[in-house]
C-alpha cells in the first residue's frame, strides 16, 4: 500500500488539517521516497501548503522550496515570492540573478524578463545593506544599456542604491551621469525630479542637524562651566578653521546650480535625440547669453555636428550667427575666418552657400570695406575651371559650390554693389553676364534698360527690352512690353511710327487674350496721337474681335465713344449694329439696344429707334427688366400715338406669356417642339422684331 499515491494524499491531507507540522513533514519525505518521481507532482502542492503554513518555520519553509526547485525549476518565481515574503533579500536576489542569467527560463506567470529585471533592482536598491556578492552597478547599467525604456528608473533606483550606502558623492555622479544620458524628455524629468530631491533631502538634512546643534549647545550652556564652554569654543575654532563640517553654503550652491542647469541639460536631451536640429542649437546658444566663451563652444560644436545633408532646418543660419557674434564684439578677422570656413562647407542646396557669401559681404559693407565687398561677390560669381568641373564629374558628387556662379542672389547684390560703387562699365557687364547665364527675371530686364536709360543709351534699352520679350513668357513678359512699348512711343513719338507698330503687332500676337485689352488701348492711342484716325478706328474693331466675351462691352463703349469723337455721331450706327450681331451676353445687348435707340431718338429718327427697341424685347423680360419698358414706354408717350402703345403692349404681353411658358414647361418639351416655341434669336414673335439694319 505505500506505493499508492492516493493513499497518500488521503493520509497527508489529513495532517495537514490537524497542523501536525513536524509529523507532517517526516512523512511527506516518507512519500516521496516510497512514490515514483514520476507520482511527485501529486505530493509536491501538498507539501508547499505545508510550508507555506504561518506555524511553519521560515528555514523549514525555506528547504522544502529549494527541494520543490530541484524536482521543477520552472517554479522558481513561487521560491522568489517566498522569499520576498520572508525578507530573505540575499536569497531573493541571487534566484533573480539566477533566472534572468538563464536564457532558457520562461515565466510560468507571464512576466517579462523586463520585468523580473525590475524586481532585482528593487530589492538590489532598496535593501542594500543586506544584499553582497552581487555587482549592483554592473547589474544596473547592463539593464540600462538593454532596457531602453525604463532608463530614467534605473538610473534613479543606481543613485538610491549609492545613497542608502552612504555613498552621496557616489550618488551624485550617478544622477549627473543620468541627466547627461538619457534620450527623453520624460526620462530626463524622473532624473531630475529625483536629484532635485536628493540635493534638496540633503540641503534639508544638514539645516535640521544645525538647528539640534544649537538647541543642545544652548542647553550645555546653561549646565556646564566655564571649562565646558572653552572647550566648545575650540572644538568650533577648529571646525571653522578646517571647514569639514559646515558645508551649508556648498549644499545650497549645488541646489541653486542644478535648478539653473535645467534649461541647458534639457537642451542636451533634445540634441541628442537629434543632433542635426539647427533650431534646438540656435536656442542652446541663447542660453549663455550672459557667457560669450560658452556661445563660442556651443558654436563650435554645433558646425562640427550638424551635417548639412541631414539637417532640420538651415544648416548655415549656424555659420553666419557664429560670425555675426564675433562682428559684435568687434572681432571681424574671426568672423572673416568663420565665413571663409563656412563657404567651403558642401550645403544641401546652393541658396545656403549664397547666403552665406551675402552675408559676409553685408558684414563688409557694415564696417565700410567697400571694395572688398565687391571682390567677395566677383569671387563667389566667378565660374569654376573646366578641370574642376571634370574632377567633380569623375567623382559623381558635384558639390552645390560648382552651381553657385548660378545664383541669382549672389548676382543681385553685385549688381546692385556696382550700381552703387562701381562704374557705367563694370555695371553693365555684370547685367550682361547675367543674360548670358540665362537666370535673369522680368525686374532685372527693367532694372538694366533703366539704367541704360539714365544714362541716356535708349537705343541699348531697347535691345534689352528686346532681349526680355524673346527670353520670357506671358504673365512674365508683361511688364516688360508695357514699359518697353510706353517708352519707345515716348522716345520716338511719330518718327518711327512704323518700327513702333511693328512693336504693337507682336505684342498682341503674343498676348493671351485676356491680357490684349491694354495692349490694343495703348496701340489705338498711338494711332490717334502719331498716326491715322482710320487706322485708330482699325485699332478698335480688331480690338473687339480679340479680346474675350467678358471684356468685349467695355471695349465696345470705349470704341463708340472714340468713333463718335472722332468723325461724328452717325458713324457709330455702323459700330452699334456690330455690337448687337457680335454674340454679346443678352443683357449686354439689351443696353447696347437701349444706347442705340437713344442715338436714334437724338438724330430724329423715330421710326428707327422704335425698331430698335422692338428688336431688343426679345432680351428684356418684363419681369426681370422693367427699366428697359419703362423707358420703352415713356419714349411712345413722347414720340408715339395710339396704335404704337397698342403695338408695345402687345408685344410686352405676348413676351410676357412666352417667358412665363418657358418657365413652366420643361426643357425637354420646349426643345421638342422646336426653336419656333421659344424666344430664341431662331424664333422671334413677330417679323417687325427685326433690328433695322437687318
Amino acid at each position: 500500500m505505500h506505493k499508492m499515491p492516493r493513499v497518500w494524499v488521503l493520509y497527508l491531507t489529513s495532517l495537514l488539517d490537524q497542523r501536525l507540522l513536524t509529523r507532517g513533514r517526516r512523512n511527506f519525505d516518507r512519500a516521496l521516497r516510497a512514490l515514483p518521481v514520476t507520482q511527485h507532482d501529486r505530493i509536491w502542492p501538498l507539501y508547499l501548503r505545508l510550508a507555506s503554513l504561518p506555524a511553519c518555520p521560515v528555514e523549514t519553509s525555506f528547504r522544502v522550496f529549494r527541494r520543490y526547485l530541484q524536482f521543477d525549476p520552472s517554479h522558481a518565481e513561487d521560491f522568489i515570492e517566498f522569499l520576498v515574503s520572508a525578507e530573505r533579500w540575499q536569497e531573493a536576489a541571487d534566484r533573480l540573478a539566477s533566472v534572468l542569467n538563464d536564457d532558457g527560463f520562461r515565466s510560468v506567470k507571464g512576466k517579462t524578463r523586463h520585468q523580473l529585471w525590475l524586481e532585482l533592482c528593487d530589492i538590489l536598491t532598496k535593501h542594500a545593506d543586506e544584499v553582497a556578492g552581487l555587482k549592483v552597478d554592473a547589474i544596473l547599467r547592463g539593464g540600462i544599456r538593454k532596457f531602453t525604456d525604463e532608463v530614467g528608473k534605473l538610473w534613479t533606483s543606481l543613485a538610491d542604491y549609492y545613497v542608502r550606502r552612504t555613498l552621496y558623492e557616489k550618488a551624485r555622479d550617478v544622477f549627473e551621469e543620468g541627466v547627461s544620458s538619457v534620450m527623453t524628455v520624460q526620462e530626463f524629468s524622473v532624473v531630475f525630479e529625483a536629484y532635485t530631491q536628493f540635493e534638496q533631502s540633503m540641503l534639508a538634512a544638514k539645516l535640521e542637524a544645525a538647528e539640534e546643534d544649537g538647541a543642545a549647545e544652548s542647553d550645555d550652556g546653561e549646565k556646564g562651566g566655564r571649562k565646558n564652554k572653552v572647550e566648545k569654543l575650540e572644538k568650533e575654532l577648529a571646525a571653522c578653521w578646517l571647514n569639514d563640517e559646515d558645508d551649508t553654503d556648498l549644499r545650497l550652491a549645488r541646489f541653486e546650480r542644478l535648478l539653473d542647469r535645467r534649461p541647458e541639460l534639457l537642451s542636451s536631451v533634445l540634441l541628442r535625440q537629434n543632433p542635426h536640429n539647427v533650431e534646438e542649437w540656435h536656442r542652446r546658444v541663447k542660453l549663455f547669453d550672459k557667457d560669450p566663451a560658452k556661445q563660442v563652444a556651443t558654436y563650435v560644436e554645433a558646425v562640427k555636428t550638424v551635417d548639412p545633408m541631414k539637417a532640420v532646418g538651415k544648416p548655415h543660419t549656424l555659420w553666419v550667427a557664429f560670425a555675426k557674434m564675433y562682428e559684435k564684439h568687434n572681432r571681424l578677422d574671426s568672423a572673416e575666418d568663420i565665413f571663409k570656413k563656412a563657404t567651403q562647407v558642401n550645403y544641401k542646396a546652393v541658396d545656403h552657400l549664397a547666403t552665406i557669401w551675402c552675408e559676409w559681404a553685408e558684414m563688409e559693407l557694415r564696417n565700410q570695406h567697400f571694395d572688398k565687398a565687391i571682390e567677395l561677390m566677383r569671387l563667389a560669381t566667378a565660374e569654376p575651371s573646366v578641370e574642376v568641373k571634370r574632377r567633380a564629374a569623375a567623382e559623381g558628387d558635384e558639390p552645390v559650390q560648382l552651381k553657385l556662379h548660378k545664383s541669382l542672389k549672389l548676382w543681385s547684390i553685385y549688381v546692385d554693389l556696382e550700381e552703387s560703387l562701381g562704374s557705367l562699365e563694370t555695371t553693365r557687364a555684370v547685367y550682361e553676364r547675367i543674360l548670358d547665364l540665362r537666370i535673369a527675371t522680368p525686374q532685372i530686364i527693367l532694372n538694366y534698360a533703366f539704367l541704360l536709360e539714365e544714362n541716356k543709351y535708349f537705343e541699348d534699352a531697347f535691345k534689352v527690352y528686346e532681349r526680355g520679350v524673346k527670353i520670357f513668357k506671358y504673365p512674365h513678359v508683361k511688364d516688360i512690353w508695357v514699359t518697353y512699348l510706353t517708352k519707345f512711343v515716348k522716345r520716338y513719338q511719330r518718327s518711327k511710327l512704323e518700327r513702333a507698330r511693328e512693336l504693337f503687332t507682336e505684342a498682341v500676337e503674343k498676348a493671351p487674350p485676356h491680357e490684349k485689352k491694354a495692349l490694343y488701348l495703348q496701340y489705338a492711342k498711338l494711332e490717334e496721337d502719331y498716326g491715322l484716325a482710320k487706322r485708330a478706328m482699325n485699332v478698335y474693331d480688331e480690338a473687339v474681335r480679340a479680346v474675350p466675351n467678358t471684356e468685349k462691352m467695355s471695349m465696345y463703349e470705349i470704341y463708340i465713344a472714340r468713333a463718335a469723337e472722332l468723325f461724328g455721331v452717325p458713324r457709330t450706327r455702323q459700330i452699334y449694329e456690330q455690337a448687337i450681331e457680335s454674340g454679346l451676353p443678352d443683357k449686354d445687348v439689351m443696353v447696347m439696344c437701349m444706347k442705340f435707340a437713344e442715338l436714334e431718338r437724338n438724330l430724329g429718327e423715330i421710326d428707327r429707334s422704335r425698331a430698335i427697341y422692338i428688336h431688343a424685347s426679345n432680351y428684356a423680360d418684363p419681369n426681370s427688366h422693367p427699366e428697359f419698358w419703362k423707358k420703352w414706354n415713356d419714349f411712345e408717350i413722347q414720340h408715339g400715338n395710339e396704335d404704337t402703345f397698342r403695338e408695345m403692349l402687345r408685344i410686352k404681353r405676348t413676351v410676357a406669356a412666352s417667358r412665363s411658358q418657358d418657365s413652366f414647361h420643361p426643357s425637354g418639351v420646349l426643345d421638342a417642339k422646336g426653336p419656333e416655341a421659344k424666344h430664341g434669336r431662331g424664333g422671334r414673335h413677330s417679323d417687325a422684331c427685326r433690328c433695322p439694319a437687318g
